[in-house]
């Protein structure tokens, strides 16, 4: 199996969180210009505006079908650089959509360009770690990543007031244009000649199977799917909680980002502990507390109007500071098996849980009207089915190693 288990720089954990970053920053930064977009396209509907962001989702998904086995053919670099290309172009259609139709589809194009920035970042990633350390090297990659949530609706709302929601698209693709150039020059390609698999309908049946034959990768591809799902309703509901239902619009980036804070700070914190006490019993713990805290507010204002936006935050700093401890750990647990075909792997994964989470995302945000209520019903029976597949995953997987 390739794995050089090298000790990690700094600037490697930067460029690869960057690479995952450029996904959060065509998302995020467009958070605050729904509004301003729907009316220059003339769509004027919220829930329908809702697809803005997790149309980009269905993109992300279905392009690493395509990205991850062909970076096991022809190497992890050549397959970011073809990305960067759809990614232009989409921003350009996006650009000059003339309706909605026309911008889902750019947005669309968008995840699958942007599906081999985050599918071959991880791919590099077990190339060179596993197990608890690929865990650990996820964790503070993904507590970089986080930043960029941070600052992005920030960002959005800063050019949307002094230019236009077209200018958010030209600084996605200047910031594009510089992370191309970085990783052009600073990353050696990871893929060794000698592990080398050639793209074909067969080795992608096969790949298939290989995973099949790890209940614990196809197990936490599901859980991934479902806390992706739950969290994804947030995200593509976030503008029209707080500032159609709240009113809050001069403070929504500023919300966004103490909430995104919260996710950084438990995620870094991970990469401290997860060497001490295992991803699997970290993951575990947090994807319980998760769906106890949701069930709490379901629980307290059931029959009730929102509760002040302070309860509501904190509920909601809450749910996502259990997630730094969930999703680097279930995809390096997915990984962990795999790493022999980490780029089919990343790929499969990356679209299953994507095929499960778009739908859930669709279906609870399509509830989001009035109340707040709808989103942690969704985030309690999202985190109880994953709570419930972990523990089913541990049982068997404690049953094989006492036959063993």
């Amino acid at each position: 199996m390739q794995n050089t288990q090298q000790k990690p720089n700094f600037e490697f954990i930067a460029l690869m969180a960057s690479l995952m970053s450029i996904v959060a920053l065509a998302i995020d930064t467009l958070l605050p210009a729904i509004p301003a977009i729907g009316e220059t396209i003339h769509s004027t509907d919220p829930k329908a505006n809702q697809m803005f962001v997790t149309m980009i989702f269905l993109g992300l998904g279905v392009g690493q079908l395509f990205f991850g086995p062909l970076s096991d053919q022809y190497g992890r670099k050549p397959m970011v650089y073809a990305g960067f290309v759809v990614f232009g172009i989409a921003s350009l259609i996006c650009l000059f959509a003339p309706n909605l139709e026309v911008m889902v589809i750019g947005r669309i194009l968008q995840g699958i360009g942007l599906s081999s920035h985050r599918t071959i970042a991880i791919s590099i990633i077990r190339d060179s770690y596993k197990g608890d350390y690929m865990a650990r090297v996820m964790s503070f990659i993904t507590a970089f990543f986080i930043l960029v949530p941070v600052v992005a609706p920030a960002l959005g709302k800063f050019i949307l007031d002094h230019f236009n929601w077209q200018t958010i698209f030209y600084v996605h693709l200047f910031l594009g244009l510089l992370l191309w150039i970085w990783f052009w020059k600073r990353q050696q390609e990871t893929l060794k000649p000698e592990y080398k698999i050639k793209f074909s309908p067969k080795s992608f049946v096969s790949g298939t199977k290989e995973m099949l034959r790890h209940p614990e990768t196809v197990t936490y591809t599901f859980v991934s799917g479902l806390i992706t799902g739950a969290f994804l309703v947030y995200l593509s509901s976030a503008q029209h909680i707080f500032e159609d239902q709240y009113g809050l619009r001069e403070a929504f980036p500023y919300i966004f980002a103490g909430l995104a804070i919260s996710i950084g700070t438990s995620t870094f914190t991970n990469g401290t502990m997860v060497m001490r006490f295992g991803m699997r019993n970290l993951s575990l713990a947090a994807t319980v507390l998760f769906s106890l805290i949701a069930l709490s507010y379901v629980l307290l204002f059931w029959s009730t109007p929102n509760p002040n936006v302070y309860v509501l935050t904190v509920f909601l700093f809450l749910q996502f500071f259990c997630l730094g401890f969930m999703w680097g750990n279930f995809r390096s647990i997915a990984m962990e098996p795999i790493g022999h075909i980490a780029g089919i792997g990343a790929a499969i994964n990356g679209f299953v849980s994507t095929l499960i989470s778009v739908p859930i995302a669709t279906l609870i945000g399509s509830f989001l009207e009035d109340l707040a209520l709808p989103l942690f019903v969704g985030l309690t029976c999202c985190g109880f089915g994953a709570t419930v597949l972990i523990l089913l995953s541990r049982r068997k997987r404690l049953v094989f190693l006492s036959r063993y």
